[in-house]
């Protein structure tokens, strides 16, 4: 397993579209390695770019279990704030989504 090397970033500027659009499908996982699901959309704030949300596909058994935010359509949410690494893997603090 890669070790992701880049710090996510809170706000849209043009570099963190390409990086929104680069993590697009990239599976999300904990610090410990626990798989969440992989990055099927991302929620974020039009007015300000804040991102909000990270949408999440294919979820796994372990995810369903969490009792994770859901949307309105019933996708599972990870926020964004809990993003701690982007890289070949989301990593994510378990800690701050429950």
């Amino acid at each position: 397993m890669a070790v992701p090397t880049q710090a996510a970033t809170a706000k849209f500027g043009e570099d963190e579209k390409k990086v929104s659009k680069n993590i697009l499908g990239k599976t999300v996982v904990s610090k410990t390695g626990k798989r969440f699901g992989e990055v099927g959309d991302i929620v974020y704030e039009t007015s300000s770019g804040e991102l909000i949300h990270i949408v999440l596909r294919n979820t796994t058994p372990y995810a369903d279990k969490m009792e994770l935010e859901k949307s309105k359509e019933g996708a599972t949410l990870i926020p964004f704030s809990a993003v701690i690494a982007l890289g070949d893997f989301v990593v994510v603090a378990e800690e701050d989504i429950v």
